[in-house]
């Protein structure tokens, strides 16, 4: 069993002998998720910490996301809930990189790129492969494709 996956468990125990409802509640629903993406696909599978990671980042951006909807929509107790939610989940992902962090990794890997002669578009997919690497998890893959596509020029 994954490290990650354990301490949510330990941790969900830990929630429902003290009684906290909201982590309780938000621990299930992470691994409900996990067990699902655990057994999809043609053969069930334990998850390594990188792919609960991912499958918490999933559910994380799903928080922020209805939190805005329900803002939006006036219901501010339930964009609360979702707020809190995240909150709970933000506790097991990895610290979020800063736009300065990750400009001087896209920089790095422009350059890298152009000296090993491939510069424009084409340089795209690969520096984009190696980025996407060393931000798994810790910056938003939408907001780095355009970073490095500003930066191909």
């Amino acid at each position: 069993m994954a490290d990650l996956k354990a301490t949510l468990q330990s941790d969900l125990t830990e929630a429902i002998r003290s009684r906290d409802e909201l982590t309780a509640a938000t621990l299930r629903m992470a691994l409900a998720a996990i067990t699902t993406e655990e057994v999809s696909g043609k053969a069930a599978r334990v998850l390594t910490d990188a792919e609960v990671v991912t499958v918490l980042n999933r559910e994380a951006k799903k928080r922020r996301e209805a939190s805005a909807a329900y803002a939006d929509a006036g219901r501010l107790e339930l964009a609360q809930r979702e707020s809190a939610e995240l909150a709970v989940l933000g506790r097991y992902l990895p610290e979020p990189m800063s736009e300065v962090e990750v400009t001087a990794l896209v920089q790095k890997a422009v350059a890298e790129a152009a000296a090993a002669g491939v510069t424009g578009k084409p340089a795209m997919g690969r520096v984009m492969k190696e980025l996407s690497a060393a931000t798994a998890g810790r910056f938003d893959g939408g907001r780095l494709a355009g970073m490095v596509r500003s930066a191909l020029g």
